[in-house]
């Protein structure tokens, strides 16, 4: 299978690209990622000597760049990760979530139909909108779209293009929409790896509201595992949740994290609620766990090791915050194309 992953530098699509060369000998892997604030080139600096992975950067709403990728290459695939995905940031500034995540998404599924090739996109439980605080109830594929902020909304959007590009093209295409993922090199302004950072430094660590709001978390690597299940198995138009079963209110999580690393809930500091903050997000998976996945990674587990591994590489963190890992970006130039074998990061 040959893929080409944009969005890959990120934190869930730099997983999954090594999650797939790893588990797959066969597999082949054209990474595109306009390494953006959130892309991070050094995640995927290992890689660099296999010749079954290459890396370019670029905007996936560039359509020339898009089409000579298209035209060099016998996609089997193409898993769409690129994506502006801060809540925070969608607020402050809509425009660039609708640019990447709307019309970005139409460019590629423009070159899949052109070029007759599969396509997968990765979306968020956030489109479902949000469930009553405490309540049993839990989104299927069949729930509503009503997406509570301008991010949640332009990935609805992008869904519904998916969507539209199936009936009407004929296009073979999926989607799977995850709860929240946590795990390693994740970018920390997420809540887990923010809060790692802040409690290590003994700084206060923010938390919106009463903390009351809760979300369904999935460790990155099952997450990764359930794409894979569905690029091999999922049927053309069809939607699947991706959740490990495993909700979760702010306040309790962040407590469970100063306990993991010795530090006083004394740092807790409370914060005026987020505009438009939705209230609760839990998955039905029943669909996707009926194509054989299931989550392998116990909560408190994935929540320890995760923990543990920011305690462990503070300098990774130290160069997102001091912004030393821009500088290795900048090197790489647009358009220019790494890897294959050659063994060199710019």
């Amino acid at each position: 299978m040959k893929l080409l992953v944009t969005g890959g530098a990120g934190f869930i699509g730099s997983h999954f690209v090594h999650y797939m060369l790893g588990a797959h000998a066969d597999t082949e892997i054209v990474c595109l990622d306009k390494l953006t604030y959130a892309g991070n080139i050094t995640s995927l600096a290992d890689l660099f000597g296999d010749g079954r992975f290459t890396f370019v950067r670029g905007d996936i709403c560039d359509e020339q760049l898009a089409g000579s990728l298209f035209e060099d290459n016998r996609f089997d695939a193409v898993v769409n990760f690129a994506a502006e995905s801060h809540v925070d940031r969608s607020i402050s500034s809509p425009r660039p979530f609708t640019l990447t995540n709307v019309l970005g998404t139409q460019t590629l599924l423009d070159m899949c139909v052109r070029h007759g090739v599969r396509f997968h996109q990765i979306s968020t439980d956030e489109v479902y909108g949000d469930l009553p605080a405490g309540s049993r109830e839990r989104f299927t594929e069949e729930s509503p779209l009503r997406p509570s902020s301008p991010y949640s909304a332009s990935k609805a959007a992008a869904d519904l293009l998916v969507k539209a590009y199936c009936r009407t093209y004929g296009l073979f295409a999926t989607i799977s929409r995850s709860g929240n993922n946590y795990g390693a090199r994740q970018f920390p302004e997420k809540l887990i790896p923010l809060a790692v950072t802040l409690a290590l430094k003994r700084r206060s660590v923010p938390v919106y509201g009463d903390g009351s709001n809760e979300r369904d978390w999935i460790a990155v690597e099952d997450h990764c595992r359930a794409i894979d299940v569905i690029l091999r198995r999922g049927e053309s138009g069809e939607v699947y949740n991706v959740g490990a079963d495993c909700v979760c209110d702010n306040l309790t999580l962040v407590k469970r994290i100063l306990a993991l690393l010795g530090r006083p809930e004394s740092l807790i500091g409370f914060v005026p609620d987020r505009r438009g903050h939705d209230r609760r997000y839990a998955l039905d998976c029943g669909k996707l766990r009926a194509l054989g996945w299931q989550p392998q990674t116990e909560f408190s587990e994935g929540l320890r090791r995760t923990v543990r591994w920011y305690e462990e590489n503070t300098g990774w963190v130290g160069d997102i915050l001091s912004g030393v890992y821009l500088l290795k970006n900048s090197r790489v130039r647009t358009g220019e194309r790494m890897g294959g074998g050659n063994g060199e990061v710019h």
